[in-house]
């Protein structure tokens, strides 16, 4: 797992790369205990916390990702693009624009953007999208607590919700004993992306700390030193292998 500390000492060294288990297996994240595809959402969580969502049996939304970074659409994401697409999440996560994220904004991020970092299973739930797209303007989205037939639906929220977390699922912090937060769903082993970039031990994620670890991220996708990443070239999260191995059993 890629602790604050750890990500201190990588800076100190002048930002080694922190890509974990790109082998054979072409992922970086923690085991998970249910690998059956219908257990697990179709979701992705961006190098900086940012998570994608799509209904099941949808192309995996890293695509959706990388169109948002891509921001000239060349088919490339180049470093400048990747800086850019951090800093625009995390002015979004930033609600009183002080340039650091205290622990309201990380609350309202773990509760009401990002729950599958406390072990909540998000879905896209399409019905409840047609019902209230005129009330949201967006796709909505399900959050169930443990995976199926562990509880019932704590929250229907649009993802880019409002910043007031009590209007979220009433859940404990460390609902996640697993430790995997976004692991799965990410290219790295990070189970809370952004308080991951707290490497001073604050309690604050600065921006230009916020910055660095996307900037160290970027280092460890373009293994090849391209300067630039394609979606061909990226790494395949857990959940995205899990998914795919379920597609080619229903074929």
């Amino acid at each position: 797992m890629i602790t604050r500390r750890y990500l201190a000492m990588a800076f100190a060294a002048g930002a080694a790369p922190l890509v974990l288990g790109l082998g054979a297996a072409g992922i970086a994240g923690a085991q998970t205990d249910a690998d059956d595809p219908k257990d697990w959402p179709n979701v992705f969580i961006s190098p900086f916390g940012q998570p994608f969502r799509a209904k099941d049996g949808a192309p995996y939304p890293v695509a959706d990702w990388f169109k948002q970074a891509d921001k000239n659409a060349d088919g490339k994401v180049d470093r400048a693009e990747f800086l850019a697409d951090a800093s625009g999440f995390f002015d979004a996560l930033d609600v009183n624009k002080d340039g650091a994220l205290d622990s309201f904004e990380v609350q309202r991020y773990e509760r009401r953007i990002a729950p599958e970092i406390l072990g909540f299973r998000v879905k896209v739930a399409e019905a409840a999208r047609r019902r209230a797209a005129g009330l949201y303007g967006g796709r909505l989205w399900l959050a169930q607590m443990g995976g199926p037939g562990a509880g019932g639906v704590m929250g229907a929220l649009p993802p880019d919700a409002g910043p007031d977390p009590s209007e979220g699922p009433k859940v404990p912090h460390s609902i996640d004993e697993s430790s995997n937060g976004a692991s799965p769903f990410s290219f790295f082993d990070q189970p809370e992306p952004v308080t991951a970039a707290d490497i001073d031990f604050t309690g604050y994620i600065k921006k230009k700390n916020f910055l660095r670890l996307a900037s160290v991220h970027f280092q460890s996708l373009d293994r090849k030193e391209l300067g630039y990443l394609t979606l061909e070239g990226l790494p395949k999260t857990r959940v995205q292998l899990i998914l795919e191995r379920g597609q080619k059993h229903r074929r």
